[in-house]
């Protein structure tokens, strides 16, 4: 490695560098990661006691759950003690294992929406075969798929990124070492690198994204062949917590990941940069709790069962 690049380390130069402003954020973020950790460790605790909720789609959900929780761990906790105690320095290979990490539990998530999006398909459309459907072996072959797709894309990603040349500026525009953000700094050509970033992560999203066009088409020709006013609001809410959680993070991630390089400004992928790692997983916890009646019935179930 030391052959190929003589930066070290870099410098995260977050999101401002007005001192006046450093605490007010660290306090933001702080509150934003400890909404984030309760909520998804509470939806966690909440599946695994509540045997209730031992169904395929809550496994989905509490695997969704982890992969927030773990994506946004490998960046808000180094942001914030930069802004805290102002040491901004990572490592080299601190900084490849954070692109890895970030990257690798994002795509996973991108997998699990495509896979919530086939249950909620087999649950509203095939109702009577839903057990059949949905068994173990398939829940678990569709999690162990999402995390083998995951782990192997950010693999490539990121040890692309690593095999360039980093010999100018090791300034890194940035509150962490984002893909986009590194490459630049590098002095050998990036013009293959930026076509892998852009394949691999179009090819993540949009494959993704059919499966889950494709299940909602289904799902949407199966509300309108219903006749009563109770099926339809049932499977209405069987779907709007996992179609608000598809919308709000497909739309972040597209804006930043798959438009043109020439169309990028640092600011503005910063702030959805923000979005994406640390508020979206701070709101997925509370769009399915308060979106979903079982939830809030599983949660008051146990409070009161620990209370006795």
């Amino acid at each position: 490695m030391e052959n190929r690049t003589e930066v070290t380390e870099f410098l995260l130069l977050g999101l401002t560098s007005d001192p006046g402003l450093q605490l007010p954020l660290f306090l933001t973020f702080l509150l934003i990661y400890t909404i984030n950790l309760v909520g998804n460790l509470g939806m966690i605790l909440l599946i695994v006691l509540d045997s209730r909720l031992h169904t395929p789609m809550y496994f989905f959900l509490g695997n969704l759950s982890l992969v927030d929780l773990c994506y946004s761990s490998a960046v808000t906790p180094t942001f914030m003690a930069g802004l805290l105690i102002g040491d901004k320095v990572i490592s080299y290979n601190a900084c490849a294992a954070q692109m890895f990490c970030f990257g690798a539990f994002t795509i996973v998530e991108n997998y699990l929406l495509a896979s919530m999006a086939y249950d909620r398909y087999a649950a509203v459309c095939k109702p009577l075969h839903y057990t059949t459907t949905m068994t173990i072996s398939v829940c678990s072959f569709l999690i162990i798929g999402c995390y083998v797709c995951g782990f192997l894309s950010a693999s490539i990603i990121t040890w692309d990124t690593f095999n360039l040349i980093f010999c100018k500026s090791n300034l890194v525009h940035h509150f962490f070492c984002d893909v986009l953000a590194v490459m630049v700094l590098s002095c050998s050509d990036t013009h293959i690198s930026e076509l892998v970033l852009f394949y691999i992560v179009s090819l993540c999203i949009f494959f993704s994204l059919l499966i889950i066009l494709i299940s909602y088409i289904f799902i949407f020709i199966t509300i309108l062949k219903m006749h009563s006013a109770g099926g339809h609001r049932k499977a209405i809410s069987t779907c709007a917590s996992h179609f608000s959680a598809v919308s709000v993070f497909y739309g972040t991630l597209i804006f930043v990941y798959i438009q043109p390089s020439s169309s990028h400004s640092e600011n503005t992928d910063k702030i959805a940069s923000v979005f994406y790692s640390m508020v979206i997983p701070m709101l997925n916890p509370v769009i399915y709790s308060l979106r979903n009646k079982e939830v809030k019935t599983a949660f008051l179930r146990v409070l009161v069962e620990r209370i006795k």
